[in-house]
């Protein structure tokens, strides 16, 4: 077995999850800015935090209705750059905490008497920030300072979790449309791995094109040099382009066609989930060799390797 051609065939493979990998985020980012996904995660935080009732409230601060992001209205919106505020994505905690104290009227306060600062509290709806208040109140702590800086730490953790809860949901797009999209382009890995071997042209292009990647395109390429560069690799839509079934009525034949069939999808699927800057940093890494001096090429790969960790 060639090292130099089982590496090129590995890049090839690279470049390929890289480039549907990148297909996937476009796709992905498209999805989150349509749904909100985002917003809303940080919505249901703030919903916790203040109730049902008041986050609208909260939302229509001055402070917070600066931090809405500007995106067109709809999908065809971009014909006429037809903008509008969407929902807040991100706040920082300090900003959390100062509105939070606009809205339960504890910012113009310096000093408060217990009978006074249960009045204020017992105002706010039903939520998990009044609950968490209550509770301090009954540990003895009415100094608004100490209150501010309990709120504070509360605040940080509440906006983690909401950073959690999207991070997990965008992690869910990942994986279905990584599927969805493996299957769309029945990119089979054992079999590209196979073509590859076999096609000293395809890993030539596989060649230039990751070191067109690593170059020019850098983490985040265009939807259209994406589908440009897949088909250069004759995977384009449509399962007729794939390989021919088994001439054969033998069933080991057809049930052997069937798991290599799956295996090589899931594998692919799986590293499509990655995502593309995963397989762009490994790319970066794997190239690397063959744009420094020869002396590096010929010291096979595990210098390589050293080589290109060092340099990564």
């Amino acid at each position: 077995m060639s090292v130099s051609q089982a590496l090129d065939v590995a890049v090839g493979l690279i470049v390929v999850y890289y480039l549907l990998g990148s297909l996937v985020s476009v796709v992905t980012q498209w999805i989150n800015e349509s749904l909100e996904t985002r917003g809303k995660a940080l919505e249901q935080y703030l919903i916790k935090i203040v109730g049902d009732k008041k986050v609208e409230d909260l939302v229509k601060l001055p402070q917070m209705e600066a931090l809405r992001p500007i995106r067109y209205k709809s999908l065809f919106s971009i014909f006429g750059s037809v903008t509008e505020p969407k929902k807040i994505e991100k706040i920082p905690v300090a900003t959390l905490v100062d509105a939070f104290f606009d809205l339960a009227g504890l910012t113009s306060k310096k000093e408060m008497d217990l009978l006074q600062l249960a009045e204020l509290i017992d105002k706010l709806p039903d939520s998990d920030g009044k609950k968490a208040f209550i509770k301090w109140i009954n540990q003895g702590v009415t100094n608004i300072a100490d209150l501010r800086t309990r709120t504070t730490a509360y605040f940080n953790g509440m906006m983690e979790q909401a950073a959690a809860t999207f991070r997990a949901r965008a992690r869910s797009f990942v994986i279905i449309l990584s599927v969805g999209i493996t299957l769309l382009f029945g990119t089979d890995t054992i079999q590209l791995a196979k073509t590859l071997w076999s096609s000293a042209e395809l890993r030539a292009i596989a060649s230039a094109q990751a070191d067109a990647v690593v170059a020019r395109e850098g983490a985040n390429a265009d939807l259209s040099d994406i589908i440009d560069n897949l088909g250069a690799y004759s995977i384009r839509i449509g399962w007729w382009q794939q390989e021919q079934l088994p001439q054969t009525n033998n069933v080991g034949d057809w049930a052997l066609y069937i798991l290599l069939k799956v295996v090589g999808l899931g594998l692919t699927a799986m590293a499509v989930s990655q995502g593309s800057s995963f397989w762009y940093d490994l790319l970066k890494k794997v190239t690397s060799p063959s744009t420094s001096s020869s002396s590096s090429k010929s010291s096979g790969w595990g210098s390589s390797s050293s080589t290109s960790s060092s340099s990564g």
